[in-house]
């Protein structure tokens, strides 16, 4: 099953079109992916607008985006998107400028481009020659550097937040509060010799019942079952083997005659 978004299909012949419509203003043309891009002479870039527009019927500005190359001389290039509502279309047209020296505006041609131009602004630090309301629109007052260039740091020296005392944004130093953790590198199955938090709220496990103490009689002559039994246990059995004599040498350890023979 295919995609459910069409094909995008340049028009047959349309970079040469373009190409010569613009003319001297080009700079350079890329097609890949499917995409065409059109590099501009910056001070020309109205001018190539308006004959995109007027021209090569490319009505709306969609979109304008920053790009940033430290390395070049030129780092920024800002990006243009058009669509042409006529032709089904999209194009992108591109100028490369450095941190000083300006774009021309297009917010005669286009007014959505105050807004954009200034996102580009906020974000890279790029000026457009001709914008009358170029102000930070994405950061917060005060804000200091460009959030999208290369080497904007990641991590800064203060924060912002609203403050309910003073009814405004404040600025405070940077505060990383970490709590501190102690790590021993146990093996995980032996257990840990410390108390983990929490730990000190499960309850103690109940002690084992005693064993019963064995009942034991103080005489031989008690079963441990009482009284009746006891006497009952007095009654011997006719078979039970007579006890010997007490005036017998039986018994005693002494020795008997056929012993001495």
């Amino acid at each position: 099953m295919g995609h459910s978004a069409p094909k995008i299909v340049n028009p047959q012949g349309i970079a040469e079109e373009i190409g010569t419509i613009l003319g001297s203003m080009l700079v350079e043309t890329v097609d890949h992916a499917d995409e065409l891009t059109f590099t501009v002479v910056r001070e020309e870039l109205a001018n190539a607008m308006v004959a995109l527009r007027d021209m090569g019927h490319y009505q709306q500005l969609m979109e304008i985006a920053g790009v940033d190359y430290p390395d070049r001389p030129d780092r920024f290039e800002v990006c243009y998107h058009l669509l042409s509502v006529t032709r089904n279309h999209r194009v992108r047209v591109k100028v490369s400028t450095d941190e000083d020296t300006p774009v021309p505006t297009v917010t005669h041609i286009w007014p959505v481009a105050g807004w954009l131009e200034r996102e580009v602004f906020d974000m890279y630090g790029v000026v457009f020659d001709g914008n009358t309301d170029l102000r930070r629109i994405l950061t917060d007052y005060g804000f200091k550097g460009h959030p999208q260039r290369k080497d904007f740091p990641l991590t800064g020296y203060v924060e912002l937040r609203y403050s309910e005392e003073d009814k405004r944004v404040v600025y405070e130093p940077v505060k990383l509060a970490q709590d501190f953790r102690s790590f021993d590198f146990m093996s995980p199955w032996e257990g840990a010799q410390y108390v983990l938090p929490g730990d000190e709220k499960a309850a103690a496990p109940a002690a084992p019942a005693a064993a019963p103490t064995p009942k034991a009689t103080e005489s031989k002559a008690d079963t441990g079952a009482g009284d009746a039994a006891n006497k009952k246990a007095e009654n011997k059995s006719a078979d039970a083997p007579a006890k010997p004599a007490a005036a017998t040498d039986e018994g005693k350890g002494a020795a008997k005659p056929e012993d001495k023979a």
